[in-house]
């Protein structure tokens, strides 16, 4: 069964933080977000944060770019001051003119607002906890937080593809990849802790259902899309005074390249032990899904 090495998943189970996220941060424990969209190609998200009104102009970036070494991954453009920073306008957020028209894009996770643009591009706020603590444990408030991304992006979403399986016969087992318009996504440096050094690096971040952590979702681990097929694999194994994340149901979600939306994947658990099934997801894993880090039992 695939699984990652263990020093590569020692290395790995460190809660990762990404220096450039692509749909971008804008904040956190927002309120009351709307989103508008102008025939210049900015949008104007406005909200609250601990009752204080927040307006936030962005533009100048679309889609993602092909990971490629020494390069530098889209990102938005960010006036805080909604208007005054790029136009010297402090009236410029009362007389932006949203012609923002109805969402016609593929189904979004985590979605706060959206809309499709005069020029046929989509725009779209999502919010999730991504900071929260591995295995199970309790956040504190900066952990807790849900951070709200903005993206921008014409025709298709980035691809998040998982499968579950098993390792050793019996632990859960995850193993899949992550693409966009069919190119592997991935980064080219990272510290030992598993946290993105260029603008091109991803996270997945595992959630698991009424597991051995308890109730309801919550967070398993976080690990780096590989080089350079944008593979990843991770076995559900004991965490010393943890225990086990083995649940019921499994989601995964991954921050999208360049400013792209972040796309979220759920699944079953893949139950009791199939040796037929175990044997075909190995041979599936020694084509398709190899992984530079992952090795087949």
């Amino acid at each position: 069964m695939v699984r990652r090495l263990v020093l590569a998943a020692a290395v790995l189970l460190a809660f990762t933080t990404e220096p450039a996220l692509a749909s971008q941060l804008l904040d956190r424990n927002a309120s009351d977000v709307k989103l508008a969209v102008n025939a210049r190609g900015e949008a104007l998200i406005t909200y609250k944060v601990g009752g204080k009104l927040k307006r936030v102009l962005a533009w100048g970036a679309v889609n993602a770019v092909a990971p490629a070494a020494g390069r530098q991954q889209v990102e938005f453009q960010l006036d805080y001051a909604g208007g005054w920073g790029k136009y010297r306008r402090r009236d410029y957020a009362e007389s932006f003119g949203s012609t923002c028209g109805a969402y016609s894009g593929q189904p979004l996770a985590w979605k706060v607002a959206v809309c499709t643009a005069p020029d046929g591009s989509f725009w779209a706020l999502q919010a999730w906890q991504r900071a929260l603590p591995n295995y199970g444990v309790a956040s504190n408030g900066a952990q807790a937080a849900w951070e709200l991304h903005l993206s921008r992006w014409t025709g298709e979403l980035p691809v998040l593809t998982i499968k579950t399986d098993w390792a050793y016969r019996r632990f859960d087992h995850l193993y899949g990849s992550f693409t966009y318009r069919g190119q592997p996504v991935f980064g080219f440096r990272s510290t030992r802790a598993g946290v993105p050094l260029d603008s091109f690096g991803r996270n997945l971040y595992v959630d698991t259902l009424d597991s051995g952590y308890g109730k309801g979702w919550k967070r398993e681990n976080s690990f780096l899309a590989q080089r350079p097929n944008g593979t990843f694999c991770y076995g559900f194994y004991p965490h010393g005074s943890h225990g086990t994340g083995k649940g019921t149901r499994y989601r995964a979600t991954i921050i999208g390249p360049g400013v792209t939306p972040d796309v979220m994947w759920e699944g079953a658990a893949p139950g009791g032990y199939d040796a037929t099934a175990d044997k075909a997801a190995n041979d599936e894993q020694r084509g398709a899904f190899k992984a530079p880090r992952c090795k087949v039992n």
